[in-house]
């Protein structure tokens, strides 16, 4: 499987707004090398990206189950934790859940991430 990078940034949600309507009104054009997750820190970020849910990720790859309850059998989650950590992934584009018929097959999106960010100086 080939790998597939996501570069996650890390901004204010103040700047993140500055961003989006700088963006909405053509005064900033993003390009293919910035970020396409943004997270307002770094703890947030490990909110999502916890140990725990990459040892979930690594599961979905290396067992592919084909419904969250088979999911739920093999991580021994509740349905409803595995339910809203996978759809919190997938807002952020980290995994898919794919519906096939009555089923729900969750499929990794990025196994690679590449965070980026800095500190901004205030200036008074």
């Amino acid at each position: 499987m080939p790998k597939n990078v996501i570069k996650i940034g890390i901004i204010s949600k103040e700047d993140y707004k500055q961003r989006s309507i700088a963006i909405a009104k053509g005064k900033y054009r993003p390009n293919d090398n910035d970020p396409k997750i943004w997270f307002e820190s770094l703890q947030s970020m490990a909110q999502v990206l916890n140990s725990e849910n990459q040892r979930l990720l690594q599961l979905i790859m290396d067992e592919h189950p084909q419904s969250l309850k088979e999911l739920e059998d093999l991580t021994g989650r509740s349905s409803s934790n595995l339910s809203r950590t996978l759809k919190t992934m997938a807002r952020y584009g980290i995994v898919e859940l794919e519906k096939n018929k009555r089923r729900i097959v969750p499929r990794v999106k990025a196994s690679d991430f590449q965070v980026e960010f800095g500190i901004k100086r205030q200036v008074h």
